[in-house]
């Protein structure tokens, strides 16, 4: 029973960052319609600003604040220079676009740091609990607080906001939002910043609980954003967010109680996918279209 809590915790705790990298990506397709393959190595550049400018002396907390605001910089500036001119091209020239993004994002992230891992510092002490022989760590309880946070912020914004009521206009129906003067063009801008902002927190959170910095950090977690993406449904930051805790929780359990099986843990993101693919192409909490023809 003990191993069943620890498992538990420890999917929540890892769920907790698919859902922040999976609210990322839904942030983007519901206000452009695309599927951002890049967005793991958005987050991953941001990363290694974090790192940077902690081995300068920078306190942990305000480099990240410092990354936030930078990647909000250069997301909106992504969209504006890359995925502008695009945009209403094919689905298939868009998805190129996003995995050129992908691995030239990469490239450059190695170019200008390195290939070597780093060691990447956090911003709250690490402490490990043991009651009932349950494993609990300091590391679950920031990330849990931080995802909190973040749907509150989310919510108010996107609820209470005239930016947020902009946002949902232009995801509803671009076209009648511009005839009413919205300016998508700088909404769907500043929807492009938002996500690369969440995305990089998500990184800077994640990378302090594993082995260190790599250039393939993000590649992983992407995988299992993307599956609890479609699991909550495209359109849906809440679904976006029960869905990465219940992809982290089921990943858990697996490697937890399957250990002869390598690479057991991409066999859930992969399911996951296939499974809603085939019975909810829309996932949990997505709004199914219905069209008239």
């Amino acid at each position: 029973m003990a191993l069943f809590f620890t498992q538990l915790l420890s999917g929540i705790q890892d769920g907790a960052v698919y859902a922040s990298l999976a609210v990322a990506l839904v942030l983007i397709f519901r206000t452009t319609g695309i599927l951002n393959f890049a967005q793991g190595e958005m987050a991953l550049y941001s990363t290694y600003i974090v790192w940077k400018l902690t081995t300068g002396g920078v306190p942990v907390w305000l480099a990240i604040l410092i990354s936030i605001v930078i990647s909000f910089v250069g997301g909106a500036v992504i969209e504006r220079v890359v995925i502008r001119p695009v945009e209403r091209a094919s689905p298939l020239v868009v998805v190129i676009v996003t995995i050129g993004m992908f691995l030239a994002i990469n490239s450059l992230t190695q170019l200008q740091f390195g290939s070597g891992e780093h060691a990447m510092p956090s911003f709250y002490p690490q402490h490990t609990w043991r009651p009932g022989g349950v494993l609990v760590s300091s590391d679950t309880i920031a990330l849990v607080g931080v995802l909190g946070v973040e749907c509150l912020l989310l919510y108010f914004l996107l609820q209470h906001t005239k930016l947020g009521l902009a946002f949902r206009g232009v995801a509803s129906n671009p076209e009648s939002s511009r005839l009413l003067g919205v300016p998508v063009g700088r909404i769907l801008m500043v929807g492009w910043g938002l996500a690369a902002a969440v995305g990089a927190l998500a990184g800077a959170l994640v990378v302090p609980t594993t082995t260190g910095l790599v250039p393939s950090s993000m590649q992983q977690i992407l995988v299992f954003a993307f599956a609890a993406a479609a699991l909550g449904g495209f359109d849906s930051v809440l679904g976006a967010v029960v869905a990465g805790l219940v992809v982290g929780v089921a990943d858990a359990l697996t490697t937890g109680y399957i250990h002869a099986l390598h690479g057991i843990d991409l066999l859930v993101p992969f399911g996951l996918i296939l499974l809603v693919l085939l019975f909810r192409p829309s996932g949990l909490f997505g709004s199914t279209r219905v069209e008239r023809v």
